[in-house]
Protein backbone atom coordinates (compact mmCIF):
# COMPACT_ATOMS: atom_id res chain seq x y z
CA UNK A 1 0.00 0.00 0.00
CA UNK A 2 2.86 2.46 0.92
CA UNK A 3 4.47 1.49 -2.33
CA UNK A 4 1.65 2.28 -4.59
CA UNK A 5 1.11 5.52 -2.63
CA UNK A 6 4.66 6.77 -3.42
CA UNK A 7 4.25 5.85 -7.40
CA UNK A 8 1.17 7.85 -7.34
CA UNK A 9 2.88 10.74 -6.30
CA UNK A 10 6.03 10.36 -8.46
CA UNK A 11 3.64 10.70 -11.77
CA UNK A 12 2.01 13.59 -10.58
CA UNK A 13 5.46 15.80 -9.55
CA UNK A 14 7.18 14.55 -13.31
CA UNK A 15 3.21 16.12 -14.75
CA UNK A 16 4.13 19.20 -13.25
CA UNK A 17 7.67 19.26 -13.84
CA UNK A 18 7.15 18.88 -17.87
CA UNK A 19 3.92 21.74 -17.80
CA UNK A 20 6.62 24.17 -15.83
CA UNK A 21 9.39 23.37 -18.59
CA UNK A 22 7.39 23.71 -21.58
CA UNK A 23 5.91 27.61 -19.85
CA UNK A 24 9.31 28.18 -19.89
CA UNK A 25 10.27 27.55 -23.53
CA UNK A 26 7.51 29.01 -24.98
CA UNK A 27 7.90 32.31 -23.15
CA UNK A 28 11.87 32.43 -24.44
CA UNK A 29 10.48 31.57 -27.99
CA UNK A 30 12.95 29.30 -28.39
CA UNK A 31 13.53 27.26 -31.51
CA UNK A 32 14.81 23.30 -31.02
CA UNK A 33 15.81 23.10 -34.64
CA UNK A 34 18.40 25.48 -33.77
CA UNK A 35 20.28 23.28 -31.78
CA UNK A 36 19.49 20.15 -33.43
CA UNK A 37 20.24 21.50 -36.76
CA UNK A 38 23.15 24.04 -36.42
CA UNK A 39 23.41 26.99 -39.82
CA UNK A 40 26.13 26.00 -41.58
CA UNK A 41 26.74 29.11 -42.57
CA UNK A 42 27.24 30.96 -38.97
CA UNK A 43 30.69 30.94 -38.10
CA UNK A 44 32.33 28.34 -35.66
CA UNK A 45 33.82 28.94 -32.88
CA UNK A 46 37.09 29.58 -34.62
CA UNK A 47 36.05 32.10 -36.89
CA UNK A 48 35.98 35.91 -36.19
CA UNK A 49 32.44 37.91 -35.68
CA UNK A 50 32.05 40.07 -38.20
CA UNK A 51 31.67 44.00 -37.17
CA UNK A 52 27.72 44.58 -37.77
CA UNK A 53 25.45 41.88 -37.95
CA UNK A 54 23.53 41.38 -41.44
CA UNK A 55 20.12 42.59 -41.85
CA UNK A 56 17.34 39.77 -41.81
CA UNK A 57 15.68 38.78 -44.86
CA UNK A 58 12.34 39.92 -45.07
CA UNK A 59 9.43 37.89 -45.19
CA UNK A 60 7.30 37.58 -48.16
CA UNK A 61 3.92 39.26 -47.47
CA UNK A 62 0.71 38.02 -48.87
CA UNK A 63 -0.78 39.00 -52.32
CA UNK A 64 -2.78 42.30 -51.64
CA UNK A 65 -6.68 42.06 -52.72
CA UNK A 66 -9.90 41.31 -51.12
CA UNK A 67 -9.74 37.53 -49.21
CA UNK A 68 -12.01 34.88 -50.86
CA UNK A 69 -13.56 33.11 -48.28
CA UNK A 70 -12.30 32.50 -45.07
CA UNK A 71 -10.21 35.15 -43.95
CA UNK A 72 -8.09 33.11 -41.44
CA UNK A 73 -6.91 30.43 -43.86
CA UNK A 74 -4.08 30.56 -45.75
CA UNK A 75 -5.82 29.73 -49.20
CA UNK A 76 -7.00 33.03 -48.94
CA UNK A 77 -3.67 34.60 -48.97
CA UNK A 78 -2.80 32.82 -51.86
CA UNK A 79 -5.75 32.25 -53.75
CA UNK A 80 -5.26 33.54 -57.87
CA UNK A 81 -7.02 36.94 -58.81
CA UNK A 82 -9.22 36.63 -61.21
CA UNK A 83 -7.95 38.78 -64.45
CA UNK A 84 -9.88 42.12 -65.14
CA UNK A 85 -11.05 42.50 -68.64
CA UNK A 86 -9.54 45.88 -69.72
CA UNK A 87 -12.46 48.63 -70.68
CA UNK A 88 -11.12 48.53 -74.59
CA UNK A 89 -12.03 45.18 -74.99
CA UNK A 90 -15.71 45.35 -73.50
CA UNK A 91 -16.37 48.37 -75.96
CA UNK A 92 -14.62 46.47 -78.92
CA UNK A 93 -16.69 43.22 -78.25
CA UNK A 94 -20.20 45.34 -77.46
CA UNK A 95 -19.24 47.53 -81.20
CA UNK A 96 -18.33 44.26 -82.87
CA UNK A 97 -21.98 42.84 -81.46
CA UNK A 98 -23.79 45.99 -82.74
CA UNK A 99 -22.14 45.87 -86.06
CA UNK A 100 -23.17 42.06 -86.71
CA UNK A 101 -26.60 42.61 -85.76
CA UNK A 102 -26.90 45.84 -88.30
CA UNK A 103 -24.33 44.49 -90.84
CA UNK A 104 -26.72 45.14 -93.74
CA UNK A 105 -27.81 48.62 -92.47
CA UNK A 106 -24.43 49.58 -91.52
CA UNK A 107 -23.00 48.22 -95.20
CA UNK A 108 -26.06 50.11 -97.55
CA UNK A 109 -24.85 52.91 -95.64
CA UNK A 110 -21.20 52.71 -95.98
CA UNK A 111 -21.57 52.15 -99.75
CA UNK A 112 -23.72 55.16 -100.22
CA UNK A 113 -21.34 57.26 -98.29
CA UNK A 114 -18.44 55.77 -100.97
CA UNK A 115 -20.16 55.85 -103.94
CA UNK A 116 -21.22 59.55 -103.41
CA UNK A 117 -17.34 60.52 -102.15
CA UNK A 118 -16.42 58.35 -105.35
CA UNK A 119 -18.79 60.84 -107.72
CA UNK A 120 -17.99 63.85 -106.33
CA UNK A 121 -13.76 62.95 -107.15
CA UNK A 122 -15.04 61.91 -110.75
CA UNK A 123 -14.59 58.28 -110.40
CA UNK A 124 -17.51 56.43 -111.49
CA UNK A 125 -17.12 52.84 -110.01
CA UNK A 126 -19.46 50.15 -110.01
CA UNK A 127 -19.98 49.07 -106.46
CA UNK A 128 -22.18 46.08 -104.78
CA UNK A 129 -25.92 46.79 -104.13
CA UNK A 130 -26.73 46.64 -100.62
CA UNK A 131 -30.63 47.45 -100.21
CA UNK A 132 -31.03 49.02 -96.75
CA UNK A 133 -32.79 46.87 -94.13
CA UNK A 134 -33.20 46.79 -90.15
CA UNK A 135 -32.38 43.32 -88.66
CA UNK A 136 -36.49 42.91 -88.30
CA UNK A 137 -36.93 43.08 -91.45
CA UNK A 138 -34.29 40.68 -93.53
CA UNK A 139 -35.31 36.84 -93.96
CA UNK A 140 -33.63 34.18 -93.73
CA UNK A 141 -32.26 33.03 -97.92
CA UNK A 142 -32.38 29.85 -98.50
CA UNK A 143 -35.63 28.91 -96.92
CA UNK A 144 -38.06 26.69 -98.23
CA UNK A 145 -41.69 26.78 -97.50
CA UNK A 146 -45.13 25.29 -99.26
CA UNK A 147 -46.92 27.37 -95.99
CA UNK A 148 -50.23 29.34 -97.34
CA UNK A 149 -49.30 32.91 -96.23
CA UNK A 150 -52.32 34.50 -96.74
CA UNK A 151 -53.97 33.41 -93.74
CA UNK A 152 -51.18 34.05 -91.16
CA UNK A 153 -51.04 37.52 -92.32
CA UNK A 154 -54.29 38.00 -92.21
CA UNK A 155 -54.60 36.58 -88.75
CA UNK A 156 -51.71 39.27 -87.92
CA UNK A 157 -53.86 42.44 -89.27
CA UNK A 158 -56.74 40.83 -87.44
CA UNK A 159 -54.99 41.78 -84.39
CA UNK A 160 -54.23 45.14 -84.58
CA UNK A 161 -56.14 46.98 -81.41
CA UNK A 162 -55.02 50.81 -81.82
CA UNK A 163 -56.48 52.84 -84.15
CA UNK A 164 -54.03 54.98 -86.77
CA UNK A 165 -54.31 58.74 -86.70
CA UNK A 166 -53.48 61.75 -88.58
CA UNK A 167 -52.91 65.27 -87.02
CA UNK A 168 -53.80 68.65 -88.65
CA UNK A 169 -52.78 72.01 -87.12
CA UNK A 170 -54.45 75.23 -87.95
CA UNK A 171 -54.83 78.88 -87.32
CA UNK A 172 -57.57 81.32 -87.75
CA UNK A 173 -59.33 84.12 -86.27
CA UNK A 174 -62.62 84.65 -84.88
CA UNK A 175 -64.19 87.89 -83.49
CA UNK A 176 -66.76 87.93 -80.53
CA UNK A 177 -69.28 90.65 -80.15
CA UNK A 178 -71.57 91.47 -77.69
CA UNK A 179 -74.48 93.41 -77.53
CA UNK A 180 -76.70 95.12 -75.11
CA UNK A 181 -79.06 98.65 -75.11
CA UNK A 182 -78.60 101.69 -72.73
CA UNK A 183 -81.84 102.95 -72.57
CA UNK A 184 -82.86 103.67 -76.31
CA UNK A 185 -79.25 103.51 -77.51
CA UNK A 186 -77.68 100.66 -78.63
CA UNK A 187 -74.15 99.60 -77.18
CA UNK A 188 -72.08 96.81 -78.54
CA UNK A 189 -68.62 95.54 -78.44
CA UNK A 190 -66.51 93.24 -80.47
CA UNK A 191 -62.85 92.29 -80.14
CA UNK A 192 -60.89 89.93 -82.44
CA UNK A 193 -58.10 87.42 -81.78
CA UNK A 194 -55.97 84.99 -82.92
CA UNK A 195 -56.24 80.75 -82.51
CA UNK A 196 -54.49 77.88 -83.16
CA UNK A 197 -56.67 74.76 -83.90
CA UNK A 198 -55.05 70.86 -83.34
CA UNK A 199 -57.55 68.19 -84.96
CA UNK A 200 -57.33 64.78 -85.58
CA UNK A 201 -58.53 61.86 -87.87
CA UNK A 202 -58.70 58.24 -87.30
CA UNK A 203 -58.16 55.42 -88.89
CA UNK A 204 -59.86 51.73 -88.10
CA UNK A 205 -57.22 49.60 -89.06
CA UNK A 206 -59.26 46.22 -87.78
CA UNK A 207 -63.25 47.03 -89.23
CA UNK A 208 -63.98 43.41 -87.68
CA UNK A 209 -64.06 40.08 -88.84
CA UNK A 210 -66.84 40.76 -91.68
CA UNK A 211 -64.80 43.46 -93.06
CA UNK A 212 -62.16 40.60 -93.67
CA UNK A 213 -64.42 37.94 -95.19
CA UNK A 214 -63.42 36.40 -98.47
CA UNK A 215 -66.33 37.65 -100.30
CA UNK A 216 -66.24 40.99 -99.46
CA UNK A 217 -62.36 40.66 -101.35
CA UNK A 218 -61.34 43.13 -98.84
CA UNK A 219 -57.33 41.34 -98.41
CA UNK A 220 -55.58 39.45 -101.30
CA UNK A 221 -52.24 38.15 -101.39
CA UNK A 222 -50.50 36.92 -104.00
CA UNK A 223 -47.83 35.42 -104.21
CA UNK A 224 -45.25 35.84 -107.13
CA UNK A 225 -42.25 33.06 -106.22
CA UNK A 226 -41.71 30.68 -103.76
CA UNK A 227 -38.66 30.48 -102.28
CA UNK A 228 -36.09 28.17 -103.84
CA UNK A 229 -32.25 27.59 -103.70
CA UNK A 230 -30.98 30.06 -101.38
CA UNK A 231 -33.31 32.83 -103.13
CA UNK A 232 -36.45 34.52 -101.28
CA UNK A 233 -39.93 34.47 -102.08
CA UNK A 234 -41.84 37.21 -103.29
CA UNK A 235 -45.70 38.18 -102.48
CA UNK A 236 -47.82 41.54 -102.92
CA UNK A 237 -50.42 42.66 -100.58
CA UNK A 238 -53.69 44.51 -101.65
CA UNK A 239 -56.10 45.40 -98.83
CA UNK A 240 -59.06 47.94 -98.70
CA UNK A 241 -59.81 50.12 -95.16
CA UNK A 242 -62.58 52.56 -94.17
CA UNK A 243 -61.75 56.05 -95.12
CA UNK A 244 -60.22 57.99 -92.69
CA UNK A 245 -63.07 59.73 -90.05
CA UNK A 246 -62.68 63.59 -89.07
CA UNK A 247 -63.75 64.63 -85.81
CA UNK A 248 -67.08 63.90 -84.91
CA UNK A 249 -67.41 66.24 -81.98
CA UNK A 250 -65.97 69.66 -80.96
CA UNK A 251 -64.38 68.17 -77.96
CA UNK A 252 -61.98 66.17 -80.31
CA UNK A 253 -60.45 69.42 -81.49
CA UNK A 254 -58.18 71.64 -78.89
CA UNK A 255 -57.44 75.12 -78.91
CA UNK A 256 -53.98 77.05 -77.92
CA UNK A 257 -52.44 80.38 -77.98
CA UNK A 258 -55.88 82.40 -77.12
CA UNK A 259 -54.36 85.76 -76.08
CA UNK A 260 -55.53 87.65 -73.34
CA UNK A 261 -55.68 90.64 -75.35
CA UNK A 262 -57.96 91.04 -78.21
CA UNK A 263 -55.93 91.86 -81.40
CA UNK A 264 -58.31 94.23 -82.53
CA UNK A 265 -61.30 95.71 -81.15
CA UNK A 266 -64.66 97.53 -82.34
CA UNK A 267 -67.41 99.53 -80.78
CA UNK A 268 -70.11 101.85 -81.02
CA UNK A 269 -70.30 105.47 -80.74
CA UNK A 270 -72.93 105.34 -77.93
CA UNK A 271 -70.84 106.27 -75.25
CA UNK A 272 -67.47 105.28 -76.65
CA UNK A 273 -64.94 104.18 -73.62
CA UNK A 274 -67.72 104.20 -71.49
CA UNK A 275 -70.53 102.90 -71.75
CA UNK A 276 -69.62 99.96 -73.65
CA UNK A 277 -66.11 99.40 -72.85
CA UNK A 278 -66.96 99.60 -69.12
CA UNK A 279 -69.92 97.74 -69.11
CA UNK A 280 -69.65 94.86 -72.04
CA UNK A 281 -66.00 94.19 -72.03
CA UNK A 282 -66.11 92.40 -68.95
CA UNK A 283 -68.08 89.96 -70.68
CA UNK A 284 -65.20 88.38 -72.66
CA UNK A 285 -64.38 85.58 -70.52
CA UNK A 286 -61.92 82.91 -71.51
CA UNK A 287 -64.31 80.24 -71.35
CA UNK A 288 -66.59 81.70 -73.21
CA UNK A 289 -63.71 82.57 -75.56
CA UNK A 290 -62.15 79.21 -75.83
CA UNK A 291 -65.66 77.68 -76.59
CA UNK A 292 -66.58 79.96 -79.52
CA UNK A 293 -62.84 78.95 -80.85
CA UNK A 294 -63.45 75.39 -80.28
CA UNK A 295 -66.73 75.39 -82.27
CA UNK A 296 -65.17 77.47 -84.63
CA UNK A 297 -62.29 74.89 -85.17
CA UNK A 298 -64.52 72.40 -85.35
CA UNK A 299 -66.57 73.59 -88.41
CA UNK A 300 -62.97 73.75 -90.34
CA UNK A 301 -61.80 70.42 -89.73
CA UNK A 302 -65.35 68.81 -91.36
CA UNK A 303 -65.30 71.37 -93.86
CA UNK A 304 -62.88 73.14 -94.74
CA UNK A 305 -60.63 71.45 -97.49
CA UNK A 306 -57.22 73.20 -96.09
CA UNK A 307 -57.80 71.75 -93.05
CA UNK A 308 -59.23 68.10 -93.87
CA UNK A 309 -57.20 67.22 -97.02
CA UNK A 310 -53.72 67.36 -94.83
CA UNK A 311 -56.01 65.44 -91.91
CA UNK A 312 -56.67 62.56 -94.44
CA UNK A 313 -53.40 62.37 -96.27
CA UNK A 314 -51.70 62.18 -92.79
CA UNK A 315 -53.90 59.52 -91.71
CA UNK A 316 -53.63 57.04 -94.69
CA UNK A 317 -49.93 57.60 -94.63
CA UNK A 318 -49.98 56.67 -91.02
CA UNK A 319 -51.68 53.11 -91.37
CA UNK A 320 -50.18 52.79 -94.13
CA UNK A 321 -47.05 52.86 -92.51
CA UNK A 322 -47.86 50.68 -89.65
CA UNK A 323 -49.23 47.49 -91.28
CA UNK A 324 -47.02 47.83 -93.67
CA UNK A 325 -43.71 48.06 -91.12
CA UNK A 326 -45.59 46.43 -88.10
CA UNK A 327 -47.58 43.54 -89.34
CA UNK A 328 -47.00 42.49 -92.86
CA UNK A 329 -43.51 43.27 -93.75
CA UNK A 330 -42.24 41.26 -90.36
CA UNK A 331 -45.02 38.08 -90.93
CA UNK A 332 -43.69 37.46 -94.89
CA UNK A 333 -39.90 37.96 -94.02
CA UNK A 334 -40.83 35.07 -91.34
CA UNK A 335 -41.82 32.61 -93.78
CA UNK A 336 -38.62 33.69 -96.41
CA UNK A 337 -40.28 35.96 -98.57
CA UNK A 338 -39.80 39.67 -99.54
CA UNK A 339 -42.78 42.26 -99.95
CA UNK A 340 -42.45 43.73 -103.21
CA UNK A 341 -45.71 45.62 -102.96
CA UNK A 342 -48.93 47.04 -100.67
CA UNK A 343 -51.19 48.80 -101.97
CA UNK A 344 -54.43 50.01 -100.13
CA UNK A 345 -57.56 51.81 -101.01
CA UNK A 346 -60.12 53.53 -99.33
CA UNK A 347 -63.82 53.47 -99.73
CA UNK A 348 -66.52 54.76 -96.98
CA UNK A 349 -67.37 52.47 -94.16
CA UNK A 350 -71.08 51.33 -94.23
Amino acid sequence: MIRLLLLLLGTISAAKHEQRYAARYQGQDYDDTAVLDPDPAEPTAGDRWPAQPKPAQPRSLPPAGPRRGNPTSMDAWFAPRRPRVPRWVKWAVGLTLVGLIFRRALASVVLLALSAALHLIGINAHLPSIKFAWPWQTISAGTKTNTDLGPWVLQKIEGISKPALGQANFNFYFTHKVSKSIGPWPCWYASTFYAVGHASATVDLNPGPAWWAPATGHYKLQVLARPHSGKPGHVTVAMVLPRPQLPQSAHQVTIDNLPSKPIDSQHSWTYPGLGCGVMLKPQFAESVLYAQAQTIAFYKATHSQQVTGPLVRTAEAEATQTIRDNFVQPTVNAFGYMLDGLSIRWINAP
